[in-house]
């Protein structure tokens, strides 16, 4: 059987690794690139080196040579564009590093996988993007779908919006076939103690303050990376060609209620004491915050018959004990 090589930007990331685990034990052969981030899990590196197929290059996209020898040698079928600097705070007090990564880098992919293109290799180029570009629905209407106009508010959103407009040009100039996905906030194992649903649990870890943005309510769809994960290999394999994707759930919350129920579980499932309720602390909100997202994500399930498989509750409880070994 001929190899089939998959190339992953990001495969160290939280979403990207848990994509490349499942990529792996479905017998692909992966090419990781990752440049190694404080944000990268190392940890899955010596979990990921006792696959035969796998490699691994600690490369940075935005590195042009290094990735046109990567696409030459190894000519892959398919290229999942995950790597991505992705914390919005990060992106206001420090834009260039989110312009460089989530623009340039993905052009300098974007050049390469057209080199295949015009030398006869088809290639799929997969942009993982998020429900952020489309901007604050609180004053418009009640969903995103795709195809709606992009409005980012952030540093962040904008630099992932002009790479999906690359990829969407690529295909219309050169030719090139993709598929974007757009997905909602994900939680799990591995994600950066940075981001929201970490902060929450180590916040109660450590009974220090859980820091809440304005008054709370900003309003967030939420999903188990494992099923973010699972969408995207569908998507790749069996989307649609030259589609985007809304990959989303039914579980929306605001702020307040998420860090009500987060704390509920630990109450009742983890045996922490009530008092821990007292550590919701409000803080100055952040610069151009949006104030909801929500993804109507009717296609993928008529496309491909996906939906997310694991309860809310259930994955949460996954996920802190996961945090609690890691204490």
């Amino acid at each position: 059987m001929k190899k089939i090589f998959i190339l992953v930007t990001g495969g160290m990331g939280f979403i990207g690794s848990e994509v490349v685990k499942k990529l792996l034990n479905l017998n692909y052969h992966i090419i990781n690139v990752d440049k190694l981030t404080y944000a990268s899990n190392k940890e899955r590196q010596k979990e990921f080196k006792n696959y035969k197929n796998y490699q691994f290059f600690k490369y940075d996209i935005t590195k042009n040579n290094k990735i046109s020898w990567l696409f030459k040698k190894f000519k892959p079928k398919y290229v999942l564009n995950i790597a991505a600097e992705s914390h919005v705070d990060n992106s206001i007090s420090d834009p260039r590093s989110f312009i460089d990564t989530n623009i340039i880098g993905t052009y300098n992919l974007l050049v390469n996988t057209n080199f295949l293109h015009k030398n006869k290799i088809k290639t799929k180029f997969v942009q993982i993007s998020t429900d952020e570009v489309y901007g604050d629905i609180a004053n418009k209407k009640f969903i995103s779908r795709e195809g709606d106009p992009y409005i980012p508010s952030s540093p962040y959103s904008a630099s992932k919006a002009s790479a999906d407009h690359l990829v969407r040009s690529w295909s219309r100039t050169y030719g090139i076939k993709y598929n974007i996905t757009c997905s909602v906030n994900n939680f799990g194992p591995f994600q950066n103690k940075e981001k929201f649903i970490p902060v929450i649990i180590d916040s109660i870890f450590k009974r220090k303050k859980i820091p809440l943005y304005g008054n709370g309510k900003q309003m967030r769809n939420w999903i188990y990376v494992k099923d973010n994960a699972d969408a995207i290999i569908d998507i790749t394999f069996n989307g649609k060609t030259n589609e985007t994707y809304n990959i989303g759930t039914n579980e929306n919350y605001s702020n307040i209620s998420l860090v009500k129920k987060i704390i509920k579980i630990m109450v009742k499932d983890f045996g922490y004491d009530k008092k821990i309720y007292n550590l919701i602390s409000y803080v100055n909100d952040r610069p151009g915050h949006d104030y909801k997202y929500r993804l109507d994500y009717k296609k993928i399930r008529k496309h491909l018959n996906w939906k997310p498989r694991l309860n809310f509750e259930n994955a949460i409880k996954e996920t802190i004990n996961w945090y609690l070994l890691k204490k």
